[in-house]
């Protein structure tokens, strides 16, 4: 606006002086060139301010363009809690081993006689490995029978003189019936014979058991000079040779293993073992066959953790007819894991790791809150979570501890992940 100071003759506009001052000293043209310089700098100013105003009544903000509007809540992308059942193959090693696997040593020392088997030989039971030939089990089988004969000389001597006393003593029974004819202390001798020979008969008869037990066991020790296949297999080792000497204490002569059917012994983790089904079908493959799958039913469960491993033993039966598979051949084994009852998965993303806690960011309310939870099983874009959540909840797609505690956010659901 313009302003005019009378006592000067000087013309201002709003923010300073316009023109100079001019005082009406007969120099009238100039002071007509100032009002009109002056009149055209008010017409400017008025201008720009209503232009301004203008602007401001637009925008609705206050003319000074101080913000008073509140900050808008974050967007977070959410997606829902679902819960599924566990079903996913879990590789675990395993080692293959026989059946049946025994060492075949000598019971007695001896030597070898003949050994008709050798390494990689397929024996059937009972069939005959080796002999041991031992002169002193002969020596003592012979030992043994004369002391069963020398027992039983003496219990048929015994038993002979036990029949002529009891035949004294009926006699003499049988005259003491007649008073005077015999007196009655030789029946009570008599009578004490047959007594004592009836004991030494007993005793003699026990001898000739004992010495037959003895002869027994001596021919027990004999079968052992004769090595039989205990079960149908293959001889894996063999580490003796004719001539031989053997004994409880030397090395095995063969090692026998049944490979027909084989043990495959597979290693479960502890958070695996809820899900072991006996009778299941489990399949595996080995170095030796690549590309080849062979499968097997689970049989026997060790029912105990190694506590050094936290692992149970599980055994799998494998049919080898063709004998294909070897016992100590490394297998990776497809093991089914599963739950006993539905669990609760969020996106990997969805779960967020500090160094004090692991939590997801559940959005209820178009409020924030970390909930605590526990990592399980991953399960293609999924994880498994245990924590107080429930399905259907909304959690954040990507947990994060940017979002804090009790943030107000806006929640934009996202399409929830599928297997």
């Amino acid at each position: 606006m313009v302003n005019r100071i009378m006592g000067t003759g000087a013309f201002f506009n709003h923010g300073g002086r316009c023109a100079t001052s001019h005082r009406v000293h007969g120099d009238f043209s100039g002071f007509l060139r100032v009002l009109r310089e002056c009149r055209r700098a008010s017409v400017v100013l008025v201008g720009a301010a209503i232009w301004a105003s203008a602007v401001q009544a637009q925008r609705g903000t206050p003319a000074q363009g101080a913000s008073t509007g509140a900050t808008p809540a974050p967007a977070v992308n959410v997606t829902p809690v679902v819960a599924r059942s566990l079903d996913r193959p879990l590789a675990l090693p395993g080692d293959l081993i026989a059946y049946q696997d025994v060492e075949i040593r000598a019971k007695v020392s001896g030597f070898v006689d003949s050994i008709t088997v050798d390494r990689g030989s397929m024996v059937r039971r009972g069939q005959v490995l080796a002999r041991i030939v031992a002169p002193e089990i002969a020596a003592q089988r012979s030992e043994a029978e004369a002391r069963i004969q020398s027992a039983r000389s003496q219990r048929i001597e015994a038993e002979a003189k036990l029949a002529a006393d009891r035949a004294t003593f009926e006699r003499l029974k049988a005259a003491s019936a007649t008073p005077g004819v015999v007196a009655g202390n030789d029946v009570d001798v008599a009578q004490r014979t047959v007594d004592a020979g009836q004991a030494r008969v007993e005793q003699w008869k026990q001898n000739e058991q004992a010495a037959r037990d003895a002869a027994k066991v001596v021919s027990d020790l004999e079968s052992y000079l004769r090595i039989a296949a205990p079960f149908d297999g293959v001889v894996t080792e063999r580490s003796v040779h004719v001539g031989s000497l053997v004994g409880p204490t030397t090395p095995p002569l063969v090692r026998v293993q049944q490979i027909a059917r084989l043990r495959l012994v597979v290693a479960v983790p502890e958070t695996a073992v809820g899900g072991i089904q006996q009778g299941e079908i489990v399949s595996f493959t080995v170095p030796a066959y690549p590309g080849e799958m062979f499968s097997g039913r689970v049989a026997r469960v060790g029912r105990a953790l190694d506590p050094k491993t936290r692992t149970m033993a599980v055994e799998v039966d494998v049919p080898n007819p063709a004998s294909r598979l070897a016992p100590g051949m490394f297998a990776q084994a497809s093991w089914a894991m599963r739950r006993g009852r539905p669990s609760l998965f969020v996106p990997a993303s969805a779960v967020a790791t500090t160094t004090e806690r692991t939590f997801v960011v559940r959005v209820r309310d178009n409020q924030a809150e970390w909930v605590d939870v526990k990592r399980g099983a991953a399960m293609d874009q999924l994880v498994e979570v245990f924590g107080p959540l429930k399905e259907g909840e909304m959690v954040a797609v990507r947990g994060t501890d940017e979002i804090r505690q009790g943030t107000r956010v806006t929640p934009k659901v996202a399409q929830p992940a599928t297997r």
